[in-house]
């Protein structure tokens, strides 16, 4: 007969994951997501309502678990070549954040009578933001690359820095002995800690990786990158680091591999079972009867933290230059108490200490606060956009221009050029085909370390948002001949292709998008080619641009077809090998030559080309007509336009210019 084995904690897991299970339903059916149905359903398993789990250790052993993957996971997808472009970002904006935040609670709470070192312990408690949710947020949206996604990150990485010297003041705010000499010790070993990172990730962890893929031994794969994620973090707890900042690491380790992808696909689902658990955890810890006795203080001191860490933090970025509109969006996505203050708070209870002073009652309203806001993260984050496009119709707006100076006017030097919205991934491989053909180009980029590194090497970039007049007007867009938006920020596409097309309606229009369901509503909007993340966005865009350039059909497949037999390593590197972009086929026809759309409701609409007397008023030549999957070569002069009729037309780009409003239809149409 066979014994049945008890284990402990069996009943608390089941119940932990089918609640979780039912609840993330509901929310998936009321179009909420998952990470509100697990915060709801540690309220409700936890042991301060149903105690389904009555004992949280295995819990919370679970949930640290999770914060590591989930760490870890980012850091592979963020790597130290995009960790180095944000370190204004880091320094700056997370360091001028965490000071005035604690500042700011500091003088309040000693207004109401708390003493020095409580003050300084509360705003440390306040400074810290929820690197779990937000992190997990973006990256469940696929924003982590969006301005926002990248500003948030970098705040978040100095609060995850600062966390381990808060740690170490909270025995000497709490009046215990522990010598400075000590504080300084073990921030010596997390400065040691991260050096030894930055050699694993360039010389031992990428030839370790490339030996064991080799063996084509998935399991073993695993293992070593379990390895790797968990080794790291051990090391960070010797040192006495944040084991949130540990996983990011060594996540940083693993990316520097040609094998990151791999290691990122085998650790997903483990990170989504634990992940699950640390969220459930959390809220675990409300107490709802304090919830049922103090509502309007909780609902106030929420509103509260909101308020102060959207002002403040949007302030820190805004003195780096960013808009006012990506600076309010990542204040608002980091309006809330983040997960290591419970550590923090955990360390002061220990030591004596307890929020503003008040004890019991003081923690149980922190931790109230803090699950309450966690909460409501997802709709600070969804609420984000709509927050800075609003405050980017005020005078705030002109604060981060301000701030850069005097932008260059590249309208009067350039004409049937490239306007370039972006300098990431997309737009820096476009930016260099563009320079190796010379075709002529300018880039507008809002990351203000991206525009000093083009304008250092001598690339035409203008610092400000695309989807403002003044900035698109600088970039010369009534001579212009196409415009590639290659962001990864979908907010701001619909406004720059509004304001392009009415400002251009010859202009032909690229656009860079996540999802194919954005290609007929950027279309309407009057874009000319959408190009979807799935289908080889870059290669796409080069397509597209070289087409426009009248390069014959022949040679960009010829070159697509390089690409593609080299595994893209020429978009993946330094483009080395740029002379197999080099143009042949450029010459003036090709520079002066555009395909324009004729849309609904535009003047041309059932006019012949007599009519218009192109050739007479605006020395344009109509090439062809391409109407449906008919062209019309050498159309007749009685010839009678059509919406959805796409003109081919040479002229000189100040003749488009003139005749822009023939082709242009009315704002709102």
């Amino acid at each position: 007969m066979v014994l049945a084995v008890e284990l402990p904690f069996l009943n608390e897991l089941v119940a932990l994951f089918l609640v979780s299970v039912g609840i993330a339903y509901l929310c998936y059916r009321l179009n909420l997501v998952p990470i509100v149905g697990f915060l709801i359903a540690g309220v409700i398993i936890g042991p301060n309502a149903l105690a389904l789990v009555p004992d949280q250790e295995l819990v919370d052993i679970l949930a640290e678990i999770g914060v590591i993957l989930l760490l870890f996971t980012i850091g592979i997808e963020f790597s130290l070549k995009k960790l180095n472009r944000i370190r204004k970002a880091i320094v700056i904006g997370g360091g001028f954040q965490v000071t005035v935040t604690t500042l700011v609670v500091v003088g309040l709470s000693m207004a109401f009578g708390v003493s020095l070192n409580t003050a300084i312990y509360t705003g440390f408690l306040v400074a810290l933001s929820s690197t779990a949710i937000v992190l997990g947020l973006f990256s469940q949206r696929n924003e982590t690359d969006t301005p926002t996604g990248q500003l948030s990150l970098a705040v978040l990485i100095f609060q995850d820095l600062s966390i381990v010297l808060m740690v170490l003041l909270v025995p000497l705010l709490a009046g215990q002995s522990e010598s400075v000499f000590d504080v300084f010790w073990i921030l010596g070993k997390a400065v040691l800690l991260i050096l030894a990172v930055l050699v694993l990730a360039r010389r031992i962890v990428p030839w370790i990786l490339e030996k064991v893929a080799k063996t084509k031994n998935p399991e073993l794969f695993l293992l070593t990158v379990v390895a790797v994620c968990f080794g790291t973090v051990a090391l960070s707890s010797m040192a006495n680091v944040s084991l949130a900042l540990g996983a990011f690491l060594a996540g940083l380790v693993v990316s520097e591999s040609e094998f990151s992808e791999q290691a990122l696909s085998e650790i997903l689902p483990l990170r989504t079972i634990f992940n699950a658990v640390f969220f459930v955890s959390v809220g675990m810890l409300l107490d709802l009867s304090y919830v049922l006795e103090y509502p309007l203080l909780l609902l106030g001191i929420a509103v509260f933290v909101i308020l102060l860490k959207l002002i403040i933090t949007s302030a820190g970025l805004l003195t780096l230059g960013y808009p006012v509109r990506i600076a309010a969006a990542s204040g608002l996505a980091l309006a809330q108490i983040g997960e290591f203050s419970f550590v923090l708070e955990r360390a002061g209870r220990a030591a004596g200490i307890t929020p503003a002073g008040m004890g019991e009652l003081g923690s149980q309203i922190f931790i109230a606060v803090s699950v309450l806001l966690m909460i409501g993260t997802p709709f600070l984050l969804n609420a984000g956009p709509r927050l800075g496009e609003l405050l980017s119709r005020t005078p705030l707006n002109k604060l981060a221009e301000d701030a850069k100076g005097k932008q260059t006017d590249y309208k009067k030097s350039l004409e049937d050029h490239v306007i370039i919205v972006g300098y990431g991934p997309a737009g820096r491989h476009l930016e260099q085909v563009l320079h190796e053909t010379g075709i002529p180009y300018v880039v507008i980029e809002m990351n203000p370390d991206s525009v000093e590194e083009m304008r250092a090497n001598d690339i035409p970039a203008i610092y400000g948002d695309a989807g403002r007049i003044h900035i698109i007007e600088k970039a010369g867009i009534e001579k212009a001949k196409m415009l590639v938006i290659a962001t990864n920020d979908p907010a701001t596409s619909p406004r720059i292709i509004r304001i392009a097309r009415h400002h251009n309606p010859t202009l032909q229009i690229v656009v860079r998008t996540r999802y194919l369901s954005d290609v007929d509503q950027l279309k309407e909007l009057g874009a000319d080619d959408v190009i979807p993340e799935e289908m080889e966005t870059t290669v796409r865009i080069f397509s597209k641009v070289l087409g426009a350039y009248r390069v014959p059909q022949d040679e960009i497949k010829g070159h697509i077809q390089t690409l593609r037999a080299h595994d893209y390593e020429i978009l993946r590197g330094s483009v080395q090998e740029a002379h197999l972009m080099v143009l042949e086929g450029l010459d003036e026809e090709g520079l002066h030559t555009r395909a324009v759309v004729v849309r609904e409701g535009a003047p041309v609409v059932g006019k012949t080309l007599q009519e218009l007397e192109l050739r007479k008023k605006y020395s344009l030549t109509v090439l062809a007509v391409k109407r449906g999957d008919e062209t019309i070569g050498n159309p007749a002069r009685d010839f009678e336009l059509e919406p959805g009729d796409r003109l081919v037309m040479v002229g000189m780009a100040d003749r488009f210019a003139e005749c822009a409003e023939l082709f242009r239809t009315p704002i709102g149409s």
